[in-house]
C-alpha cells in the first residue's frame, strides 16, 4: 500500500503538539510495517531525522502551508497533484485538515473543536477558515481519528457525523517522561528555579491556556500563603498574548515567575518531573498532553473540570473551575500544604 501523510508539521527543533503527534505515530508505523510504502508531504525543506526508515519517500509540495490562502492551494491544488502522480492509495492528515478536491481515500485526525467554542481566542483569518473548512472536511474524509470521548462526542453533536465514522485512539507520552530521583530534582530546581519547589506550566501562552487567570491565582496564592514556591511557564507566546507579557510585567511576584521558550523533550521532561505539580487549568482542551507527561513522571496536576481534562487525569489531580481564580488559588495551597493529597 501507498500510504501518503502530511507531514508539514515535522519541523526542526521545532516540534510542538501535531508535530509530535506526528512524529511518534508515523515513527512507529513506517518500522512497524516495511512491507507499505510511506509518501511524507512536506511544505518546506525537511530534516533527514524525519526519514525513519528506506520505505519512506519524502516530498517538498509548494507553497509553504502557514496561511490560510496557501492551506487551501497546498490541499485543494498541490496535494491532489502529488497523490495522482504518485498513485497513493490513502492520505493521512494529522491535523484535522484535508482535501476536497480528491477522490483518493482520506483519514484526518481532529484534536478538537476549540475555535466553535472559542472563536475569540484566534485571529480572524484563522478562525474564518477553521470554521468554513473543518466541518467540510469531517464529511469528506472516510474515517476520522479523535483523542478522547469528549471530543468524539463534540464532533458528533457540532457536525452531526455518526459515531461509526470516528475512532478514539488516545495519546501517549514520549519515554523520557518518567520518576526522577532527587538529586537531579534537585539540580534541576537550581537551575530552573532559583533551587526552591515550583508549579509548572507547559504550553503555547494564549488565550485558551487561561495564562492570566493562572497568573492571577499564584498572585493570590502567595499573598495568603508566603510561601516560597515559584512559577515555571514553559512555551512560546503564541497568538494574542500580549495581555499575558503585561500580565507578566506587572505581577506582584515576577521575581519568582520564571518563562521559558521551547524546549526540547529530554530538557522539559526533567522539568515537568522536578515539578512540585503541574498547573493546567485550560479553558478547552481535547486532550491536554501535559497531564499525561505529568503522570508518567509522578507528578499530580491541578487542571480543569470540563473538557477531556478529568478523562485524562482521573485522580491524579485536583480538578477546578478554570473560570474560578479563587480555585485555582486554593488548589494550589492544599497542593503546597496538604502533602498526603500530594
Amino acid at each position: 500500500m501507498k500510504i501518503a501523510v502530511n507531514t508539514r508539521f515535522l519541523l526542526k527543533d521545532k516540534l510542538e503538539g501535531i508535530g509530535w503527534f506526528t512524529h511518534e505515530i508515523f515513527k512507529r508505523m513506517v518500522r512497524n510495517h516495511p512491507e507499505d510504502e510511506f509518501i511524507f508531504l512536506f511544505d518546506r525543506p525537511y530534516d533527514e531525522r524525519f526519514i525513519f526508515a528506506d520505505n519512506v519517500t519524502p516530498i517538498v509540495v509548494s507553497p509553504p502551508a502557514r496561511h490560510p490562502i496557501l492551506w487551501k492551494i497546498w490541499f485543494d491544488i498541490a496535494i491532489p497533484k502529488i497523490l495522482k502522480t504518485h498513485g497513493a492509495d490513502i492520505f493521512i492528515s494529522t491535523d484535522g485538515f484535508a482535501s476536497l478536491k480528491t477522490n483518493i481515500p482520506q483519514i484526518t485526525t481532529i484534536h478538537d473543536l476549540a475555535f466553535e467554542h472559542y472563536p475569540e481566542h484566534l485571529p480572524f483569518k484563522f478562525r474564518y477558515y477553521l470554521k468554513k473548512f473543518t466541518p467540510k472536511f469531517a464529511q469528506k474524509v472516510n474515517h476520522i481519528i479523535t483523542v478522547s470521548s469528549f471530543s468524539k462526542s463534540d464532533l458528533q453533536q457540532q457536525y452531526n457525523i455518526s459515531a461509526d465514522k470516528i475512532s478514539i485512539v488516545y495519546n501517549g507520552a514520549h519515554e523520557e517522561y518518567k520518576p526522577l530521583d532527587t538529586t537531579t530534582i534537585d539540580a534541576i530546581r537550581k537551575e530552573y528555579a532559583s533551587g526552591k519547589p515550583y508549579f509548572v506550566f507547559a504550553g503555547a501562552l494564549h488565550p485558551r491556556k487561561n495564562i492570566e487567570r493562572l497568573l492571577a491565582a499564584f498572585e493570590l496564592f502567595k499573598t495568603k500563603t508566603k510561601s516560597d514556591m515559584q512559577l515555571l511557564l514553559i512555551g512560546r507566546f503564541a497568538w494574542k498574548a500580549d495581555s499575558i507579557k503585561k500580565a507578566l510585567v506587572h505581577h506582584k511576584y515576577r521575581d519568582d515567575i520564571h518563562n521559558y521558550d521551547y524546549m526540547n523533550v529530554d530538557k522539559l521532561s526533567q522539568i515537568i518531573g522536578s515539578a512540585h505539580a503541574l498547573t493546567f487549568v485550560s479553558l478547552f482542551e481535547g486532550f491536554g498532553i501535559p497531564i499525561l507527561e505529568a503522570i508518567r513522571c509522578h507528578v499530580p496536576s491541578i487542571t480543569a473540570n470540563k473538557t477531556s481534562m478529568p478523562e485524562v487525569a482521573g485522580d491524579t489531580g485536583i480538578m477546578v473551575n478554570p473560570e474560578s481564580t479563587l480555585e485555582i488559588a486554593v488548589a494550589m495551597q492544599q497542593m503546597t500544604e496538604n502533602n498526603e493529597l500530594r
